[in-house]
Parts: C-alpha cells; structure tokens; sequence
C-alpha cells in the first residue's frame, strides 16, 4: 500500500486471483460423500455398479458389501472411484450398508463412510425341462470323474487374480437372442434341482463366442454337466463362464482381450439342445449376465 492509502494494482490482482484459486480447490471437491449405484434398484442376483466420489482426494478405496470385499479403481472420465460386486439370489429384501474405507498414503490419512444400498426383490420364473435320465442321476461309474471335475472347477475359481483386469463395457458373447432367463427355478425330468445360474442363447453348432471382457482363461475343459467349457478370470473374484462348446479355440493360462474367440457353440454336456450357456460369478456367487451387460462401465 502506498503512501496515500491506494493498494497498488498488482496486489489487488494477486489477492484476487489467490481467492479464486482456493473458491475453486473447494469447488471442485464435493462437499460429502457421493455414491450412486447401476442398476439404481438392484434386486437379488443382480450384479451391482458402486460409483463413488469421496470428498477428499485419495489414493486407494476399498469397501465391505455383503460380507465381500471391493477394491475400487480409479477414473479420470468421470472423477470417481468404481468397482463391480453383486447381491446373491438367496439375498433377502432390504436396506443393506456400503462400509467406504478411503486413504491417502501421502498425508498418511484415512477416511470412513457408509452408504446404505436398498435391494428389492426380484421374481423369477419357473421351467420345465426334458433331459437324458443320466443327467439326473448319472450313473455311479461316473461318481469319480464328476467329483474330479468338482475339483478343477473349485480350483480355478479360488485361483483368480486380486485386481481387476477388466476394462468398460462387457460385451454379449455371442450375436444371438436369449431363450434362457437367469433365476428361474430349473425343473429335469419333474425334479427340482436348482435355480438356472446363467443365461442362454440361442446358438446352432458352430456359433462364434467371445469373451464378454479382457481376462486370464482360469479353464478349458470338457466336463459332464458342462460340457465343453471356458472359464474367463477377470480378477477381483469376477469370472465369467462359457458352456457346452463344440470347439476350444482358447487354452488354460492364455491371456486374452474384449471380443477375442473363445470357441463355438454346441451341445456337448447337459442340455436338451445346441446352445450357449453363459455364467456370471462374483466371488461365490452367481449374478444375472443380461443385467452385466446392460451396465455402462468407467473406462
């Protein structure tokens, strides 16, 4: 300030400017905790999108949901923190809580926050299906080999990758129409087995499939219910599953892209027909595929 008692312009632009930088460090970080889900009313046995924009920088998330861990990742597009989980089917209607656990190793903080995510209830249909009796009930002669199988499968599921190798959208494995709903309650030869844990298309022998998303094949293998089957890690505990193939175009360990052939369809295994069973699984749990592909993803 001068003599006279006039600021000096230069002051007055810094002054002005050093405010206008600290109006826009606060506007740019949220006043609280944002968080929003895809679906936005996800119900059991659906796979869920968590988005969240904390109101502090961070340099690593994580969060319990379900009694499951997620390990969120990072997005310059929109500014937030993302990570895939689901509900189980067995899931019952209600309010369940995100527990958000945020840090910053370079101010050696962290940050704690809890969302709570409403599942409602979903209704699924029930279908009647003719099969081979040996499908059923398979012979005894086959009590070891299906029980090998049972160990390959529970071995490739607990051998995934701990991040995620996912990236975007996940694509339809085949160009075909669906003719199988996830959830319905699978009715063999007037027995109750289980509910149906994948979706199916419709695919004559020889169809192309592809990978839905980037991954590790964690198995290719021709197993008795499956059939020919294809298993793709995608890391985090998210797998997806490509049943009753004809042909194996991938093998065991190979890494591979969005789009990529994984074989082409057939009748192998238990069906009743030529077709392509497609399966979602997230740590345990198996999630409706239609919903995964209809998620708009970070990239």
């Amino acid at each position: 300030m001068t003599k006279s008692g006039v600021r000096p312009a230069s002051y007055t632009c810094l002054f002005l400017a050093m405010l206008i930088g600290t109006f826009t460090a606060y506007a740019q970080a949220p006043a609280a905790w944002r968080v929003s889900v895809d679906p936005v009313r996800p119900v059991n046995g659906s796979p869920v999108l968590f988005r969240v924009t904390p109101p502090m920088a961070l340099t690593s998330l994580t969060a319990d949901w379900l009694d499951h861990k997620l390990a969120f990742r990072f997005s310059q597009k929109c500014g937030c923190w993302y990570a895939l989980g689901g509900v189980g089917l067995a899931e019952k209607p209600g309010s369940y809580p995100l527990h958000l656990i945020g840090g910053d190793t370079t101010a050696s903080r962290s940050m704690v926050f809890t969302h709570k995510v409403a599942v409602a209830a979903a209704h699924y249909p029930s279908t009647t299906i003719k099969v081979a009796p040996e499908y059923v009930e398979p012979p005894k002669e086959l009590t070891e080999r299906i029980a090998q199988e049972e160990a390959l499968k529970k071995k490739a599921f607990a051998d995934t990758a701990p991040e995620s190798l996912w990236m975007g959208k996940f694509l339809s494995p085949t160009n075909t129409e669906e003719t199988g709903v996830f959830g319905s309650a699978r009715v063999y030869n007037g027995i109750k087995k289980h509910q149906h844990a994948g979706q199916d298309f419709r695919a004559p022998v020889g169809t192309p499939v592809h990978a839905t998303n980037a991954g590790k094949v964690a198995l290719a293998h021709a197993l008795y219910f499956e059939g020919n089957c294809v298993m793709i890690d995608h890391g985090g505990g998210l797998m997806t599953i490509y049943m009753h193939l004809s042909e194996f175009h991938v093998k065991e360990g190979d890494v591979v892209t969005k789009g990529q052939l994984l074989g082409l369809s057939g009748g192998t295994g238990r069906v009743t027909g030529p077709h392509l069973h497609f399966a979602v699984r997230w740590q345990g749990t198996y999630l409706d595929p239609a919903t995964l592909l209809k998620i708009n993803t970070p990239l």
